[in-house]
């Protein structure tokens, strides 16, 4: 929560981010559909009309988020990309931990977001845009039907994840994210 609009001085980029640090706070609460514009400027301690400056409707504070999340991915996958060891498979390995990491975290913002890609035009779209400029940035290491059958698994594992019902223990996470590792290999 930020300062009282009467004692604060006029920090847009500091009101901007909090309004999607809240919008992303309650989605991981209550699930995307549960988040109001009314809710995400009260959480922030603004006005509704303080949100409608910095995004004019819904879809466009969901969309920001979304950008957010995405550039935070890119990021998580730069850090495992600079751990490898290279060659046959980088990309694709990256992709892996990162997913399997962030499933170990159970409030990971991707769990509120997987329906909204799934439903989600918009999102739809940045995400098949952004793996295929990965896999573009990537094709001289990841390459072939092997990684894809890898990386689509992966995705499969998170959605399973994502859809398992509360208390229901899953998998062994740990030999799976091994498994699809050992394939990465060649």
């Amino acid at each position: 929560m930020i300062d009282s609009p009467r004692n604060r001085k006029k920090q847009p980029d500091v009101v901007r981010q909090a309004l999607l640090d809240c919008a992303t706070k309650l989605a991981l609460a209550h699930g995307l559909a549960a988040v109001s514009l009314q809710a995400v400027a009260s959480a922030a301690g603004v006005t509704k009309g303080g949100l409608f400056h910095h995004f004019p409707n819904k879809q466009a504070l969901i969309e920001a988020v979304f950008d957010g999340m995405m550039e935070n991915l890119d990021r998580e996958i730069d850090e495992e990309l600079e751990k490898d060891k290279g060659g046959h498979g980088t990309f694709t390995r990256a992709y892996v931990r990162t997913l399997f990491a962030d499933r170990a975290q159970n409030n990971s913002p991707w769990s509120a977001q997987t329906m909204t890609v799934l439903a989600d035009p918009y999102s739809k779209s940045l995400w098949h845009k952004w793996i295929n400029d990965r896999l573009i940035r990537h094709a001289a290491t990841d390459r072939g039907i092997r990684l894809e059958i890898v990386r689509l698994a992966a995705d499969g594992a998170w959605l399973a994840h994502v859809l398992r019902p509360d208390g229901d223990p899953g998998s062994d996470d740990a030999a799976l994210l091994q498994e699809l590792l050992d394939i990465t290999d060649g």
